[in-house]
């Protein structure tokens, strides 16, 4: 059970740390926000909730 709740945890984490440079990098390279940066930045939110989401399944099970 705690491999499964080290495993959540840093896909969580991961996917986190990914969303955040992901947008600082497009915005960075694009120097302007149009439809496809928002695209992408809403694509990438959905990555850092889902991360946000693998780390507190993971804290949940681990204090259960």
């Amino acid at each position: 059970m705690e491999k499964i709740t080290l495993t959540l945890d840093a896909l969580g984490t991961i996917l986190i740390a990914f969303a955040a440079l992901r947008v600082h990098y497009r915005v960075l390279n694009e120097h302007k926000i149009d439809k496809k940066v928002f695209k992408a930045m809403k694509r990438e939110r959905l990555i850092g909730i889902t991360g946000v989401t693998l780390v507190l399944i993971g804290y949940l099970i681990q204090i259960i």
